[in-house]
């Protein structure tokens, strides 16, 4: 089904195209609910799941724990709470201006460090942190998520069971529909009337809704909302490509298919035998664990007797009459356990909970947050990579222009400044510039020890702004403007030019004094 810029027709509803398009994500999402299982059951239960169901209950929780740990390792560094994620460069014609003005590099780089500081304070104010660790967890045990971050509220996370997609070979976004259910009150007045009109309106019951976006062109998709195949004319428009709000998010991208792979999936099998070895032991334990006592057949001990007594009591019978049920089983266990311990291994190593890159603190370093990228990109394969690319960078974007269009940063020309995400091994924000500004610095006292006119090279104004930028220091009212220092510097030159007139007056007062005695003298 092609579509042009015209408005769908009735016969081509939202509903129809979702219904289309979810025969290809049934084998994506029995995979999903397959890992869902086996870690967190919750996170993607079964169609038709609801407060009443009853939700399988794992023998083993190495897949809770490690669906949590690698969750929060890739929030920390997506989302650091101390740093910037992104940073802002000039661009285009912009950027060769700059170049020809190197007197305008450090201004220019605290106005953007000063509006990377409001779009992290833009993400503190939403919590997005919130939002962006369910999506991870998503990620991780089902391989997708939809994320939705409207122009009021908080960030919406849809599973992979809300919403069908549709890409293109390079894997490109060509479409979207999400499935929702919304109360018939909560409709706008023009579709209640409709359906009134119709006879489905029933206040009490809630009804689905459908969010269809597609895209138009390379710079432009199209939104609009359905109920019962009616169009709410509110939800219709467009939506600019370099400001899209919904991201289909992918763990694993596999070239031609339109939905990822998960990273517990490619550990399922360790799971599963984990699992049923986890559940052998358990049974088996209780098994073992249960006392049965035995009476010999015609004995002198009475089976009553042995039953009803307590202790410290006395009995007729004979010791060797009653003898103890035992499983024998210990050597079998013990094969189970190693076998168990092995596996709870090679998962805890998987989802790096044997590596200890962060410590237990508050604020977390620059250097600390570099190691763990790094550990990242080493353990799975780039996916922090991907992820800063298909998600930091758009996040980015949709915030920048929604914080212009509001005043809450300062309007930029077009094009002139594009932000960039700093990935891997390499630091994160401008820690490492700062770290870079430092080495700098110490090698340049140490050629000062040899050559002392080394030092005379150096910008000290600039300099100071650039360690204030690297460590996200609000320099307003902290560092003196060049009118100030000018100003200060005029002060003290009239100052020492009073001093001097004064100090040359006490100096030739006494002389002509001397001289007008003798002169009355005479």
């Amino acid at each position: 089904m092609e579509y042009s810029n015209e408005v769908v027709t009735r016969q081509n509803t939202a509903k129809e195209r979702y219904e289309k398009l979810k025969q290809d994500r049934y084998e994506f999402l029995d995979r999903a609910r397959e890992c869902s299982e086996l870690t967190i059951p919750a996170l993607i239960p079964d169609e038709g799941f609801n407060s009443s169901s009853d939700l399988y209950s794992p023998f083993q929780s190495v897949g809770a724990r490690g669906v949590n740990n690698l969750a929060s390792k890739l929030l920390l560094l997506l989302l650091p709470p101390n740093s910037p994620f992104f940073r802002l460069k000039i661009s285009g014609d912009a950027k060769e201006e700059m170049e020809s003005q190197k007197e305008l590099t450090a201004q220019v780089e605290k106005s953007l460090a000063n509006i990377e500081r409001e779009v992290l304070n833009k993400i503190e104010e939403l919590a997005l942190r919130v939002s962006v660790f369910e999506a991870l967890k998503h990620l991780i045990v089902g391989g997708n998520v939809l994320t939705y971050l409207p122009k009021n509220g908080n960030m919406k996370v849809f599973p992979l069971s809300q919403y069908v997609v549709r890409r293109d070979t390079a894997g490109n976004l060509l479409e979207i529909v999400i499935k929702e259910s919304i109360a018939h009150v909560a409709l706008d007045k023009e579709i209640k009337e409709q359906m009134m009109i119709e006879g489905t309106y029933k206040e009490d019951e809630d009804c689905d809704i459908y969010t269809h976006i597609y895209k138009l062109d390379n710079k432009k998709f199209y939104v609009c909302q359905e109920v019962m195949g009616m169009k709410i004319p509110s939800t219709i428009g467009t939506i600019m490509a370099d400001a899209m709000p919904y991201q289909a998010l992918r763990m694993v991208r596999i070239d031609n298919e339109d939905y990822g792979r998960s990273f517990v999936e490619e550990f399922l099998g360790d799971l599963k035998s984990l699992e049923g070895l986890s559940q052998s032991l358990v049974e088996s334990a209780a098994a073992s664990s249960k006392v049965v006592f035995m009476v010999r057949p015609n004995a002198v001990t009475r089976k009553k007797d042995l039953a009803s007594t307590r202790n410290g009591d006395i009995i007729t019978g004979s010791r060797d009459d009653v003898s103890v049920l035992q499983a024998e089983k210990q050597y079998d266990l013990q094969v189970v356990e190693r076998s168990i311990q092995k596996l709870e291994e090679r998962m805890s190593y998987a989802f790096l909970l044997h590596t200890a890159i962060q410590r237990d603190a508050e604020r977390v370093t620059a250097q600390e947050i570099r190691y763990m990228a790094e550990q990242l990109e080493t353990s799975m394969g780039g996916v922090y990579s991907l992820l800063s690319q298909e998600f930091q960078l758009p996040l980015v974007r949709v915030l920048m222009k929604r914080m212009g269009q509001n005043k809450e940063i300062p309007a930029m020309p077009k094009g002139s400044v594009k932000p960039t995400i700093i990935t891997g091994i390499e630091a994160l924000g401008r820690g490492n510039d700062l770290q870079k500004l430092r080495e700098f610095v110490a090698e340049i006292g140490a050629l000062a020890q040899i050559n002392p006119q080394v030092v005379q090279a150096l910008n000290p104004d600039n300099l100071v702004t650039r360690i204030a930028t690297g460590l996200g220091i609000d320099t307003e009212g902290l560092i003196k403007s060049p009118e100030q220092l000018q100003a200060e510097q005029e002060q003290q030159m009239a100052d020492m030019q009073q001093q001097q007139l004064m100090d040359t007056a006490q100096q030739v007062a006494p002389q002509v004094a001397n001289n007008m005695t003798k002169e009355m003298g005479n």
